[in-house]
């Protein structure tokens, strides 16, 4: 009985103190009466094979164990794994859309050969994509192992599953690709996005805000390993005796600290959006703040930034005449830099009013 006992001696191995002697007993008796039933059916001794055999049927050491330990025998259990296959792929989607944008930009202003970026760039959204899916299987592995469930597998609401319906992660989005390649025209693919895409609850948007924004931060932060960082987009391009990539490489290093900070405080403002049912003065609240922090961005680009030799003028006058150079001469991409700048302060200005109103009127 030398591998019976060898055998005890591995699951209690894999067994807590607590209970350790208990068990094993109950394991002792168990396989002692499995190998003399046998015995006595055959009439003589089991051979080392046939008890072999026996201990192979009551199963493995590990397994056994795991019968008689604590908590849940799965790293992300059946209820858990729908939600953590939809985390999973609305990360990958946002990877995916960051790495094509990446790529994108360093051959049309890094001077990146096609197949060189597209390579690089399969290679960085290999590795970032199983750094995803770790930590999406580390966050399950946690949730799984604590004594009360998450309150979003248990108090979901019906008005915030429109998230769901969205784009990939909803078959109808496969369905209406379908349609699409079987022809039609553009009203039917409008009434087909129409769709698969469904106005957003206030709480979905939130969860989708923050998702994106963490991503960002890990790229942005370096932690994604996608092949390129914000300062490599850049490359060497220099246009009239002005080396662009340099004046970007030089931006992104003095917003390095500030744009984690931005990016992190917008992920946690989202997921307090979601975990509070996105009231409107909270967001409304938090529009503002960032859209402030916005401006200030805006103003030191303006300002004191870098660019700011090639992009500032001091006067209305004097940015409707570039701006007219621009249009007449088709050159001058410092001007293009001042009309992109100037686009995105009006748009944030607006938006800080409408956040604004919000705060005020509560709806």
């Amino acid at each position: 009985m030398d591998l019976i006992e060898r055998y005890l001696k591995a699951v209690g191995a894999q067994l807590p103190a607590a209970g350790r002697e208990d068990i094993l007993a109950e394991l002792r008796d168990l396989l002692m009466s499995r190998v003399e039933e046998r015995e006595a059916e055959l009439g003589r001794p089991l051979t080392e094979a046939e008890v072999e055999a026996v201990l192979r049927e009551v199963g493995h050491p590990l397994t056994v164990a795991a019968r008689y330990g604590a908590g849940p025998q799965h790293v992300v259990g059946p209820e858990l794994y729908p939600w953590w296959l939809f985390g999973v792929k609305t990360a990958l989607t946002v990877l995916v859309l960051l790495t094509a944008v990446g790529a994108v930009a360093r051959i049309l202003f890094g001077g990146a050969e096609v197949g060189q970026a597209i390579g690089q760039a399969l290679a960085g959204l290999f590795a970032s994509g199983l750094t995803v899916v770790g930590l999406a299987t580390l966050a399950g592995f946690i949730i799984e192992r604590q004594a009360k469930k998450p309150a979003f597998l248990t108090e979901w609401r019906a008005r915030d599953l429109g998230m769901f319906e969205v784009g990939v992660f909803s078959r109808r989005w496969w369905d209406s690709l379908n349609e699409k390649s079987g022809g039609g025209t553009l009203d039917d693919t409008d009434r087909a996005l129409d769709r698969v895409l469904p106005e957003l609850s206030p709480t979905a948007g939130a969860l989708g805000s923050a998702t994106a924004w963490g991503i960002f931060l890990m790229w942005w932060s370096g932690l994604l390993g996608l092949g390129f960082r914000p300062e490599d987009l850049g490359g060497e391009l220099v246009r009239g005796g002005v080396d662009y990539g340099l004046l970007f490489a030089e931006t992104v290093a003095l917003l390095y600290w500030p744009v984690v900070v931005f990016a992190a405080a917008q992920g946690v403002f989202h997921l307090i959006r979601a975990l509070t049912g996105s009231p409107v003065r909270l967001t409304a609240f938090g529009d503002v703040v960032f859209r402030g922090a916005s401006l200030t961005l805006l103003g030191w680009i303006w300002l004191y930034s870098p660019f700011s030799s090639l992009i500032r003028v001091d006067s209305v006058a004097a940015f409707i005449d570039r701006i007219e150079t621009l249009i007449r001469t088709r050159e001058g991409a410092e001007s293009v830099l001042m009309l992109i700048v100037a686009v995105i302060f009006v748009s944030e200005v607006m938006a800080m009013f409408n956040a604004l109103k919000k705060l005020v009127a509560g709806r």
